[in-house]
């Protein structure tokens, strides 16, 4: 029986119409009223924020069905570009997520038997034949959206002669590119993916599952949907772009005795503004040392993503806010910025550490005297508890944090100028010293009010600036790796140019000798901070080790003052 076929018109409904189309055929029991969706990444590269998306989509909507389950089928069907190290970061990712596939592990490659069975089948049928044209004269005799197709001088050959080649194809007596196998279907389609797709080329190369055992694979359009009947996925939910494969896609149920006759439904796919997302760019990117990896931190990969300090929390929230329509379109990066800071605000403990280190000597302070300071973690939340600060007689303090000539609404550091230092005291910037040969700002001396415990005047004047500071004794050396957005432009494949031009140079900065508060010292791979008046940080999980602390900015907080420079200015 023919495969009912989705409506192209349907109205879209809310953000997410396909929660709609899978209640209503729940409802009415379609599928025996069960619910069967799958991720099929192809294991060849990384997963990135976009894929997240369809993570979401699959795996939530199974879950809030009572006979819903997702798969997790690699549709890895061309061994040229696919290895298991794909594989494993694919299954680290999902689970980093937060979803489980349980025991539904599957790959296409595990039904290369069967899916050589159905080609054999429709070359009994006379749909499929095998071609020994080369690729580039079935591309030009193709043809396009306004011009027909031509047949292959090879299309009418005997069944038995199909059947026979196909068996030597298999059995490895011919060279890559001397047949493949096509199906019938009608040269003279106004779908052009109708006009006899090719099936199975010869590919003398090594399967990172299968070894050696196949010299032919199954291109991806006929092993797809077919991977899905075998499977029994009710659902298959694919991004745009899979919408003018549809067609194919239900031409290869309705010709095959198939277990089962899932339904394609499309969505947009997810497209972020300031990067690029297309697998084969992010190869680019990573082959031509652009990027440190697959995992370097700038990149929209899962794993990069990670190793910046991105909650699984956010990158899912993100996924919900953006809802699923059938309109493709950039998602504004502001969006998942948002998102980020959101979820970071809420869950990272606060810390101080100071950048670009400028010495201060409170030259009233007693020398040797250390005063302890319990400081909370989360001042809005007691939950996160308290910890221990040291404060002496010589502190650091951020070198932007002093001007010799500061402008109007300038709060902090400058001569004769008071601030508080964060939960500690007052202190009045006395004398700015300077190195005499190169004139460098060495140090600043400063006189501590004794009496303005925890940064409150005893005579409650108002003190209008608040600086982060670290004890220089007790200081903990770090490195810091300021990250910031990979392009310069929006779209970097929207342009003339090659995409690669667009990269932002100054999307890392690496910063030694900052130092960090004593609470830091031996912090974790993987831990998260919000660094007071930077923005938020995590402990680098490849590089950072307890010798030598490295932080990489996840992202940064609003900065006040640049606004009101951009004022002035």
């Amino acid at each position: 029986m023919a495969n009912q076929k989705p409506s192209d018109t349907a109205d879209e409904g809310p953000s997410n119409f396909l929660e709609d189309i899978v209640e209503q055929d729940l409802r009415e029991g379609k599928h025996g009223g069960r619910l069967m969706t799958r991720f099929p990444p192809e294991p060849n590269g990384y997963l990135h924020i976009g894929h997240a998306k369809s993570i979401c989509l699959n795996f939530s909507m199974a879950a809030k069905s009572e006979r819903g389950v997702c798969n997790l089928r690699f549709d890895d069907t061309n061994p040229e570009v696919e290895e298991v190290e794909f594989v494993e970061s694919i299954k680290k990712d999902i689970r980093w997520l937060g979803f489980d596939w349980e025991d539904r592990e599957y790959f296409a490659s595990s039904y290369f038997e069967q899916l050589y069975e159905y080609a054999c089948i429709l070359i009994r049928d006379g749909k499929a034949y095998v071609d020994s044209q080369s690729l580039e004269d079935i591309r030009k005799l193709r043809g396009d959206f306004h011009t027909p197709g031509i047949n292959s001088p090879d299309r009418n050959r005997s069944i038995e002669e199909n059947l026979d080649l196909f068996e030597r194809m298999r059995q490895g007596e011919f060279e890559d590119g001397a047949f493949v196998l096509r199906a019938k279907i009608d040269m003279a389609s106004a779908d052009v993916k109708m006009r006899d797709p090719i099936l199975y080329r010869i590919k003398r190369v090594t399967h990172h599952r299968t070894g050696d055992r196949w010299p032919i694979y199954p291109m991806y359009d006929f092993a797809h949907g077919l991977s899905d009947a075998i499977e029994g996925v009710t659902h298959s939910l694919c991004t745009l772009e899979f919408q003018n494969h549809r067609g194919l896609y239900y031409w290869f149920l309705d010709q095959l005795p198939v277990p089962h006759c899932p339904e394609q439904y499309e969505f947009a796919r997810l497209a972020l503004g300031f990067t690029v997302m297309a697998k084969r760019k992010l190869h680019a990117l990573v082959r031509d040392n652009h990027v440190s990896g697959w995992d370097d931190p700038r990149m929209p990969t899962l794993s990069g993503m990670r190793r910046r300090g991105y909650p699984p929390r956010a990158i899912r929230t993100f996924c919900d806010r953006i809802g699923v329509s059938k309109r493709d379109g950039i998602v504004d990066v502001t969006l998942l910025e948002h998102t980020l800071r959101e979820d970071l605000n809420e869950t990272s403990p606060r810390v101080m550490t100071v950048l670009k280190p400028l010495r201060v000597v409170l030259t009233n302070f007693p020398e040797g005297e250390v005063h302890e300071l319990d400081v909370p973690n989360m001042p809005d939340d007691p939950s996160f508890g308290t910890r221990r600060v040291l404060f002496s007689r010589e502190l650091y303090v951020e070198r932007d944090d002093f001007m010799d000539d500061p402008p109007k609404k300038w709060w902090r550091l400058g001569p004769g100028k008071e601030v508080r230092l964060r939960y500690a005291a007052l202190i009045t910037c006395d004398e700015a010293i300077r190195d005499p040969n190169t004139g460098e700002l060495v140090e600043l001396r400063c006189t501590w009010d004794p009496n303005s415990k925890g940064g409150n005047a005893a005579d409650g004047r108002k003190v209008r600036g608040t600086l982060h500071w670290v004890s220089a004794a007790h200081a903990v050396d770090a490195e810091v790796r300021l990250y910031d957005r990979l392009f310069t432009v929006e779209n970097p494949l929207g342009e003339e140019k090659e995409f690669t031009e667009f990269l932002n140079h100054e999307s890392l900065e690496v910063l030694r000798n900052c130092k960090a508060e004593q609470s830091l010292a031996g912090a974790p791979p993987g831990n998260r901070y919000q660094f007071e008046r930077h923005g938020y940080f995590c402990v680098d999980s490849e590089d950072s080790s307890a010798d030598h602390l490295v932080f990489n900015r996840t992202i940064s907080l609003r900065d006040s003052w640049a606004k009101i420079a951009a004022k002035l200015k």
